[in-house]
């Protein structure tokens, strides 16, 4: 089977996705959708995704899966990315909430009006930074004490922090406090068949 991606190459929701792709050594194709331009937005996209958001893959031709923390568990399957143990598992799907509830929005909004829409005097970045921080200080206290966040072993929850905490930097987001944060960083960046995430301009 090869797997179809539609997504935004520097987005760090779709960058997880091909992270496990690449990890799990998937056979897939990679479509980039210009987001900028309105392409989530067609009736051709909203077939895939009636959301309107990336990334999407393709399964077959009738099958999509939308919400990156959902493929992520959808491609994880059978795999040691994602635990085989009742209570690891969910403390997997607990961090992924977190990410999508506490972390996402503040990290990676931020570094969408830095990056993205280039407005560093918009009004929405203080709240978001300050609520980056207060996810960092909560990722921060966990590690302090383990190398990756479930079961001291690289899971599906380690690629979805990862994603956009690695470039926080790029959220105004300043990473000098947080030492059990960066060495955790370094620990997923060595893992076998890691990739790195474009820049934004690239």
């Amino acid at each position: 089977m090869t797997y179809h991606v539609h997504g935004v190459s520097a987005s760090g929701n779709c960058y997880k996705v091909r992270l496990a792709l690449e990890q799990l050594n998937l056979p897939h194709v990679w479509h980039e959708v210009d987001m900028m331009n309105g392409a989530t937005r067609t009736d051709e996209f909203r077939k895939l995704n009636p959301n309107g958001k990336v990334p999407v893959l393709v399964i077959d031709e009738k099958t999509t899966l939308a919400e990156s923390d959902a493929i992520l568990c959808y491609l994880a399957e059978g795999t040691p990315l994602l635990p085989d143990d009742r209570l690891e598992r969910a403390q997997a799907l607990q961090w992924m909430f977190f990410e999508q509830y506490s972390h996402e929005p503040n990290v990676a909004v931020a570094r969408f009006i830095l990056q993205f829409l280039k407005q560093p005097g918009d009004p929405r970045l203080p709240d978001r930074i300050a609520g980056s921080y207060r996810a960092l200080d909560v990722m921060e206290q966990h590690l302090a004490t383990r190398t990756y966040f479930v079961g001291e072993r690289y899971t599906v929850a380690d690629i979805a922090l990862y994603a956009y905490t690695h470039v926080a930097h790029e959220a105004n987001v300043d990473l000098s406090r947080y030492p059990a944060i960066r060495a955790w960083i370094e620990r997923v960046r060595s893992q076998p068949r890691h990739v790195e995430m474009p820049g934004v301009d690239q």
